[in-house]
């Protein structure tokens, strides 16, 4: 009994020491496991913030997902909003599914559940099918092919991993559906503010070009030539007016919205300035703007109407504003672009709106013209927005002894053969 109590003891013990190793090696396995979960999530994390397009945010989360089962995943990413039907056109797909994966994954993604071993939802699968989950439903889903054996405990990270992604589709959704919110704000805004506008700016030359026209018809035989004649260029003018203020403002409006498209042809700027110069002369034979094109400059591929359209409004507020001092329109060539200018020896910009002078409907007390009307704040709108449609710039620079340039540069692009 003496010699088999202390071997009784030395196997309890060795027992003991063998069940405390195995549980510690079952802790180190774990936190082994929990390790490189947490390292996963966390490098997922970091690359999904990096990325805005579904194909990247897809083979990221396929990356992540391959080394947990049998072979390649295949990912789900719905584009925009759930169509009634499982359509192709409204999701992303990474890999190839037949068609039984195809619609194995619409309808986790449709119902924001997994499916597959250890669900208890089909479960005779031999691959999980996991949703891409938010916090209201799941933006897509992931079909995982498995190992079966020690794959099984790893579906809580897999899934996981997928509503990572999940949360990064709906955040991008929201801030999509934001933008488009803010986008019909701005529309309805601008609308308002164009109506408004219409109805200021239009009352006044209306009201002139009415008093002028009833005057000669009720009045005109009983006027002089001179007089009959004053009353004929007012109502020229103030139509004129009324023509360039549509023009601009149905130019803002169309260069404003998207998929624009210009009709770009190769122009010489000796043409675009001598189509300019040809309008102030019909206009008025005795306006005066000298023109300096330096030689040689190269073509521009541009639509010619609208540029023409840019250049009248800009020679016009010159000569509006320049109180009878000179007005210059300079072209020459500046590194990669083809610098055309536009300037005058008037009073200038004051500094404080030099920045805002281009803003839409933007008008202070600074923008009166020396006969004391005011612009209808589209024409530099109009004007800035024809440049950004060209690829250009168009910007203000004080002159310095005194004057305004407002100066269009035009990118230069190779001309073929």
């Amino acid at each position: 009994m003496s010699l088999y109590l202390p071997w009784l003891i030395g196997a309890a013990l060795a027992g003991l020491a063998a069940a405390l190793l195995k549980r510690l090696q079952t802790q180190v396995a774990r936190a082994e496991r929990h390790a490189f979960e947490a390292e996963q999530l966390r490098l997922l994390a970091e690359e999904l913030r990096s990325l805005s397009e579904p194909a990247a945010m897809a083979a990221a989360l396929a990356g992540a997902l391959t080394p947990l089962g049998k072979s390649a995943p295949i990912v789900l990413l719905l584009q925009d909003q759930m169509p009634a039907t499982n359509e192709a056109a409204a999701v992303h797909v990474h890999g190839e599914p037949d068609a039984n994966q195809w619609e194995g994954l619409w309808l986790s993604m449709r119902r924001a559940l997994a499916f597959g071993p250890g669900t208890l939802r089909h479960e005779e699968l031999n691959a999980w099918y996991l949703p891409l989950r938010g916090r209201e439903g799941a933006r897509g889903a992931a079909m995982l092919p498995l190992d079966l054996g020690p794959a099984l405990g790893l579906r809580a990270h897999a899934q996981a991993l997928c509503d990572l992604l999940g949360q990064a589709l709906e955040r991008a959704a929201t801030e999509r559906a934001g933008a488009r919110l803010r986008e019909a704000a701005e529309a309805q805004g601008v609308r308002n503010t164009l109506l408004a506008t219409i109805s200021h700016d239009y009352r006044t030359p209306l009201a002139t070009i009415m008093s002028a026209a009833s005057s000669l018809l009720a009045q005109g035989e009983r006027l002089d030539t001179r007089q009959r004649e004053r009353l004929a260029r007012s109502i020229v003018d103030e139509a004129r007016s009324l023509s360039r203020m549509t023009d601009n403002t149905l130019q803002l409006a169309r260069l404003d919205g998207p998929d624009v498209r210009l009709t770009r042809d190769w122009e010489s700027a000796e043409e675009l300035i001598g189509a300019v110069m040809g309008r102030l002369r019909q206009r008025d034979a005795h306006t005066r703007v000298k023109t300096r094109v330096v030689p040689g400059l190269p073509l521009l591929r541009c639509d010619a109407l609208l540029l023409t359209q840019l250049l009248d409004n800009l020679v016009d507020n010159a000569l509006k504003y320049a109180e009878g001092g000179g007005v210059e329109i300079l072209a020459r060539r500046e590194e990669e672009a083809v610098l055309i200018a536009v300037r005058d020896r008037g009073p200038g910009v004051p500094p404080a709106w030099r920045d805002r002078i281009f803003e839409v409907f933007r008008r202070g007390p600074e923008n009166e013209t020396p006969d004391g009307s005011r612009g209808s704040g589209v024409g530099l709108a109009a004007c800035r927005a024809i440049a950004t449609a060209h690829g250009g710039r168009l910007g203000y620079r004080a002159r310095s002894h005194g004057g305004a340039a407002f100066e269009l540069r035009l990118p230069i692009e190779e001309v073929p053969q």
